[in-house]
């Protein structure tokens, strides 16, 4: 014996209602996924900032290494010219003050490039999760908001 089929049909209301929750959830997920992207942009921004610096600094130590190297040579040209031990140790003497002067600001110099990177880092880094948080507040919202509008029980604004 066949048993009877009941074609039972979903109410357009019912059907209406659910097409419009899935549009929001997709509009929610569409928002969160684009503040992650954003955060993640800003982060590897971040990241290049740093390897710029690391790339300065590395280009500094170049160039501060050839000025010691130079200055090193320098001083050997003087020391073999000099006519007697006294005159040697006062060469040796004024290469000693000039380069710990030098290494000095060499060493200063590094230390307020080192600080300036990392600060720049720091404020990047809480920028982006700044934003990130904002970005994904808003779309908390919007998809709160969608939603209640799709049950009907907000009104639109």
């Amino acid at each position: 014996m066949p048993t009877p089929t009941a074609n039972y049909e979903i109410p357009a209301e019912m059907r209406e209602l659910a097409e419009k929750s899935v549009d929001q959830a997709r509009k929610a997920v569409d928002g969160f996924l684009g503040a992650a992207q954003k955060t993640f942009e800003t982060l590897e921004g971040s990241a290049d900032a740093m390897q710029a610096s690391a790339k300065d600094a590395s280009r500094k130590a170049l160039s501060y290494t050839e000025q010691n190297l130079s200055a090193t040579f320098d001083f050997a040209q003087r020391l073999v010219r000099a006519k007697d031990v006294q005159e040697a140790v006062q060469l040796q003497a004024e290469f000693a003050r000039s380069q710990f002067a030098a290494l000095q600001n060499q060493m200063k110099d590094f230390g307020s490039m080192a600080q300036s990177a990392m600060s720049q880092g720091v404020r990047t880094a809480q920028d982006a999760a700044s934003e990130g948080m904002r970005r994904a507040r808003e779309a908390t919202e919007q998809a709160t908001q969608g939603a209640g509008r799709a049950a009907g029980t907000q009104p639109r604004k």
